[in-house]
């Protein structure tokens, strides 16, 4: 019988490849066909099948990156039956961001679509219409406006006094201690207060649940993206990846119904002080006079785009940021004496110090340039246009090669270095360090200088940039003023890149915290 099940097992492995081989000769002769009168962009010379798969790495837009300064900054890659065109530097990225933007506000689909319960209402990844344009004037005017990150500038306190006292308790004990994870722990519980006045510590059936589904999901996702090599087989989910993420999106949707039946709960009942996020999607759910009908289902895919978009983005910036800083101990010192020049000892960094810490302005920015935090992009063409002098044919996928693009040496005296300054005048120390006044610097956080675009640009650009931006420049603001750190075991952090859509770091960020100024005492 055992004999029997492994002959029966390879006899399926041997007609699963066959049907992949067949599959992926069929996809590529017509792939072939419909391009050949088409002039196409350079292409590093492909193998049969498996395309350029032989010379991507695992870190795809550090590979990306290397085969543009060979063959250009406009290239076409194919990956198995998956084929991309993928921009490299700001000139070609303004066609697509600006030229082209609404050809290109469609997202590529990644995996079988009855994988994804809400392929048609997630604001990330569903097609440019009528509904996503009303759903990103929600996000722009309502859930993410500046107003409404201001009115939770007191949680957002809340939230980082609890981390700072965690570092404070480690600093008494001489302990050290996983910066990453604390910070992830502080963003996760941000975005559920944001959300649903809840946290992820205080209320493990709900938001601690979704934090694990949203960690899972963002780890399914390079496989679904893998699967696309696959070309018209990866409907078949060879990898199980889609299986898996429907699985964890239904456990989502089971928990939000519960959350929303709180929430409406409340609403009959009233009183309450301050509306969350949740409170005014379900608001305008029952307005009979909306522009269109947000329905329940609608309000799970958007709230699942702000976990996935609000949280691991947010923490490993903040971790690149402070292990740049360790790093460039000139930084660090520079960094220091302006947050006690301008804020003093005895009060912490707040939102209203910004603007007066230019210093930490271009540390944050530079941060963002060198570690952007999805460091490809990907787009889907509504219609045949031109890029570049090339003609690209309706659907084909376009990828911006983000990192590669903040780091373009034709744009950036030494590029891959983390230089704060660059973006200072009268940047000789003291005083008269502000920021520079160049019209490109000035509008470079809002995606208009295409050779630094952290949060994309167009259309489709990041509708949580305002609030990433707050969250990045005081909380990497009081940990500088509250302490000292000294790396565990080493002069320096080790600053290797892991796989991911986020590229997070891939050694923890261990360190002992050496209190400056004490938060408990200061806390304003």
């Amino acid at each position: 019988m055992a004999i029997v099940s492994i002959e029966n097992q390879f006899h399926n492995l041997l007609f699963l490849f066959i049907c992949l081989l067949c599959g992926l000769i069929i996809f590529q002769f017509l792939i072939k066909k419909s391009h050949k009168k088409i002039h196409l962009p350079p292409s590093p010379p492909a193998l049969p099948f498996i395309g350029h798969l032989h010379i991507l790495g695992s870190l795809w837009h550090q590979s990306f990156q290397k085969l543009a300064l060979r063959y250009g900054p406009f290239m076409l890659i194919h990956a198995g039956a998956s084929t991309s065109y993928v921009v490299s530097n700001g000139a070609i990225a303004k066609e697509v961001f600006k030229t082209n933007d609404i050809n290109f506000a469609n997202r590529p689909e990644f995996g079988s679509s009855e994988y994804q319960i809400y392929n048609d209402t997630m604001f990330s990844i569903m097609d440019y219409n009528k509904l996503w344009i009303f759903l990103k004037k929600i996000c722009m005017t309502e859930i993410l406006s500046a107003q409404q990150i201001s009115k939770f500038a007191d949680v957002r306190k809340e939230e980082m006094m609890k981390v700072l006292q965690f570092f404070l308790k480690c600093s008494e004990q001489g302990d050290a201690c996983d910066v990453g994870i604390q910070l992830m722990d502080m963003t996760n519980n941000l975005i559920c207060r944001l959300i649903m006045s809840t946290r992820t510590s205080t209320n493990v059936n709900e938001s601690a649940e979704i934090r694990e589904i949203a960690k899972g999901i963002v780890l399914l996702a390079g496989q679904l993206g893998l699967g696309e090599i696959f070309g018209p087989l990866k409907k078949y989910d060879l990898l199980g990846a889609g299986r898996k993420a429907k699985a964890l999106l239904l456990k989502f949707d089971k928990l939000m119904d519960g959350i929303i039946k709180k929430h409406e709960d409340e609403r009959r009942v009233g009183g309450k002080e301050r509306r969350d996020m949740m409170d005014i999607l379900l608001e305008i759910a029952d307005d009979e006079n909306a522009e269109m009908k947000l329905t329940r289902n609608g309000i799970k895919g958007l709230f699942l785009d702000l976990f996935l978009g609000g949280t691991d983005t947010t923490s490993v910036a903040l971790q690149w940021g402070i292990a740049e800083v360790l790093n460039h101990p000139k930084a660090l010192k520079k960094l220091q004496e302006e947050i006690d020049r301008v804020v003093g000892p005895n009060r912490l960094v707040d939102d209203s110090d910004i603007p007066n810490l230019p210093y930490l302005q271009a540390v944050v920015k530079e941060t963002l340039r060198v570690h952007p935090s999805l460091p490809l992009i990907f787009r889907k063409c509504r219609e045949d246009c031109v890029v570049n002098g090339y003609t690209i044919p309706k659907n084909s996928r376009l990828v911006l090669n983000i990192y590669a693009i903040n780091r373009d040496p034709n744009e950036w005296r030494d590029a891959d270095e983390f230089i704060p300054e660059r973006y200072l005048v009268n940047s000789g120390g003291g005083e008269e360090n502000q920021l520079a006044i160049e019209p490109d610097e000035l509008e470079a956080m809002k995606g208009q200088n295409f050779c630094y675009v952290p949060f994309g640009g167009g259309r489709r650009g990041c509708p949580g940039a305002g609030l990433a931006a707050a969250v990045l420049h005081r909380t990497l603001g009081v940990l500088i003023q509250c302490f000292d750190w000294k790396i565990k075991g080493a002069e320096k952090l080790n600053m290797e890149q892991g796989v991911g859509f986020s590229s997070a770091m891939v050694h923890p960020l261990i360190c002992y915290p050496v209190v400056r100024v004490n938060p408990l005492e200061i806390a304003n």
